[in-house]
């Protein structure tokens, strides 16, 4: 069986790394996981273009993983989307059925709350956002699960502020948008979660207050990022891109292979190697 992660740029994934410490840990040697560079242009025709009964020879497909900017753009292509994935407008799962279908899943959400559960983070009254993209998307739709109080998400622009109210209002969530120049103020929260890329929480290390509550940063490379390791010397709870990506794929594994559970352990380890190398 086969299965791979796609995205634009992919060379960085991790995914394959993982997988494969997972294939190994269950002793699935007919399993394979590879990577490939797809963009939204080519993705009707990647899809349209697999063989996923494995007629030639290469063996059947179970399913990919997705990463940017795949995971709103395969939506229209998919048979049934789960209601997780529709919520948040992301898949980063498609799952291939022998009757032909294709169905997405959304392994983000259910992951970052595992992240979160793993390090004893089960309910905070209040909780931020930085950043107003998919992942951010995924992010509202967890709180919704462990904040009892409203969810501020600072943001560039009135445009992505009125897309994450939006949000809000679909998810159920108690929502209030701030301009991105008040990020600061995040840190006042039990729980922040940063979803920006690299470079664009870094001026806000200075800002960490002496006695902060938890950070999910979704960053692994570079890590720490310099907000990650200001957070940790203040004392606070830090969790990074890593914890989010392990327990997703997790998920993945279980839902390509039917086996559960994965071996978080394994994965977790193969990944710690690879970014240490």
């Amino acid at each position: 069986m086969r299965a791979a992660v796609l995205g634009s740029p992919i060379a960085h994934s991790l995914s394959p790394v993982l997988h494969r410490a997972a294939y190994a840990a269950l002793g699935l040697t007919d399993r394979s996981y590879d990577r490939f560079e797809v963009d939204e242009a080519a993705l009707p025709g990647f899809l349209a273009d697999l063989d996923v009964a494995g007629r030639d020879g290469g063996g059947a497909w179970s399913g990919l993983s997705l990463t940017m900017p795949l995971k709103r753009a395969v939506i229209p292509l998919l048979d049934q989307v789960s209601d997780t994935a529709l919520a948040v407008d992301a898949v980063n799962t498609v799952l291939f059925h022998p009757d032909g279908r294709r169905t997405g899943e959304n392994t983000d959400v259910p992951g970052l709350l595992a992240a979160l559960r793993e390090r004893g983070v089960t309910r905070v009254e209040s909780a931020a956002v930085l950043g107003a993209g998919a992942t951010a998307s995924s992010a509202l739709a967890a709180l919704r699960e462990v904040c009892a109080g409203p969810v501020a998400v600072y943001v560039r622009g009135p445009e992505r502020a009125a897309q994450m109210r939006e949000l809000g209002e679909r998810l159920g969530v108690d929502l209030v948008t701030r301009p991105w120049e008040r990020a600061a103020e995040a840190f006042t929260t039990p729980l922040t979660v940063s979803t920006t890329t690299a470079g664009a929480n870094d001026h806000l290390a200075g800002a960490v207050p002496a006695a902060p509550g938890a950070l999910f940063d979704v960053l692994y490379h570079p890590w720490p990022t310099p907000l990650a390791a200001a957070w940790s010397q203040a004392g606070g709870t830090v969790l990074g891109g890593l914890d989010l990506l392990v327990h997703q794929a997790v998920l993945q594994c279980e839902l390509f292979t039917g086996i559960a559970p994965a071996p978080l352990a394994a994965m977790r380890a193969a990944g710690e190697a690879a970014l240490a190398g």
